[in-house]
């Protein structure tokens, strides 16, 4: 059984200053607070309002805010505002998603910040990379639409935004990307500089195999429920009584499938031993195999496939994700103990290094929380703190 309390450090001394809301931004923090980094989350007074969103937006908070200090200012009010940039001039990284522009208007663009931290990593998570679009506000959903996921996740003529914040998300992982490129880059000018994600192309690039596609055939790609796809076997399967998928996507899986199921028609069949060929006798194929797989409990099919190298999945729920017995052994999820004093356990990062998860127990932090320990870090005297707190600029 792997650790699951071993936590892994390769960002060790790293300081981190977000300036953040939502997801994308938050994630970008996530990620290097999750290797070890020191991330300090600058709160506006009241609180990032992502921490009360319902409904679907009630896990936003939670999920990415994870193993990062909490302070409170008012970046309008003088005062607080020279606390933030105290707070960068000796930090590593800076992280931003708010408007275009707002970081400009408070005077903690990259220009300004950089001339008396060089040192600075200056991440940027917007809705766009420079061009004619970048002053347009941009959510996830807005980037599945434009950039094209959304057409290609539901059925024609009916658009659907993938299940997950996939787009905030991806991009937050393409501006990690960019931060460790750029503090390598640093290691050998002892610069730092101003680096970007966005949503839109992040979404371009996760369609860019239907693109390429289109580039090859010269045919448009289909939405994915109306695709062709390239396995003739590569479905969910009704069972007696829930699915499951399957995919066979290789010759070799293809007999073994038939043996497996004594399927010795369709392996006696020789013209359709061929990836391609079977793909084009699919509607003569799938019949068969669908009333085959209609015969089995899901347990059963599950029992019958594990261990013989055929790709299958059961239909699982977010919510099954707590007792998957995988995640479970292996250290995937982590305990995090929610502002309200709860306990539950959410996902780590999905990588191993040296041999061990990168996770740690977490607390969400309370609003503020940290506040007059970074202050007093700052050399701020207990009743300079009072004073700032009194007038607002902190709270």
């Amino acid at each position: 059984m792997m650790s699951q309390d071993k936590s892994s450090t390769p960002l060790a001394g790293m300081k981190v200053i977000e300036f953040t809301h939502m997801v994308m931004g938050p994630t970008v923090g996530a990620i290097l607070a999750s290797l070890g980094a020191e991330v300090t989350r600058v709160e506006p007074i009241g609180g990032d309002r992502t921490r009360n969103l319902v409904g679907s937006g009630s896990g936003y908070f939670p999920m990415y805010n994870r193993h990062k200090k909490s302070i409170s200012l008012n970046l309008k009010d003088p005062e607080g505002l020279n606390i933030a940039q105290q707070l960068v001039a000796s930090a590593d990284i800076l992280i931003e998603n708010y408007r275009p522009g707002a970081m400009d208007r408070l005077g903690l663009d990259y220009d300004r910040l950089s001339k008396t931290n060089e040192r600075l990593i200056y991440a940027s998570e917007k809705g766009f990379l420079p061009g004619p679009y970048e002053n347009r506000t941009a959510l996830d959903e807005v980037a599945q639409m434009m950039g094209g996921l959304a057409y290609m996740t539901g059925p024609p003529g009916q658009p659907l935004r993938a299940g997950s914040s996939v787009i905030d998300v991806t991009g937050g992982m393409f501006g990690v990307i960019a931060i460790l490129a750029a503090v390598e880059e640093r290691h050998r000018t002892g610069k730092g500089q101003k680096v970007q994600s966005s949503l839109f192309e992040t979404t371009v690039y996760l369609i860019g195999q239907h693109m390429a596609q289109m580039a090859v055939t010269g045919k448009a790609a289909d939405p994915m429920p109306a695709r062709i796809s390239a396995w003739a076997i590569y479905d969910v399967f009704q069972t007696k009584d829930e699915p499951v998928f399957i995919g066979v996507v290789t010759d070799a899986l293809w007999e073994k499938f038939c043996k497996l199921f004594a399927l010795d028609d369709l392996w006696a069949d020789t013209s359709i031993r061929e990836n391609n060929n079977r793909v084009a006798a699919r509607d003569r194929i799938m019949p068969e195999i669908r009333e085959l797989i209609a015969g089995f409990s899901r347990n059963q099919l599950i029992a019958k496939l594990e261990g013989t190298g055929l790709p299958f999945a059961p239909i699982a729920r977010p919510q099954d994700m707590f007792d998957d017995p995988h995640l479970n052994t292996s250290g995937g999820l982590e305990k995090v103990t929610l502002p309200d004093g709860r306990e539950t356990k959410l996902p780590g990062l999905p990588i191993e290094m040296d041999g061990s998860r990168p996770s740690a127990p977490a607390k969400l932090s309370t609003i503020g929380e940290h506040s007059d320990n970074i202050l007093a870090d700052l050399g701020f005297s207990a009743i300079e703190i009072e004073a700032l707190r009194a007038s607002g600029a902190v709270d």
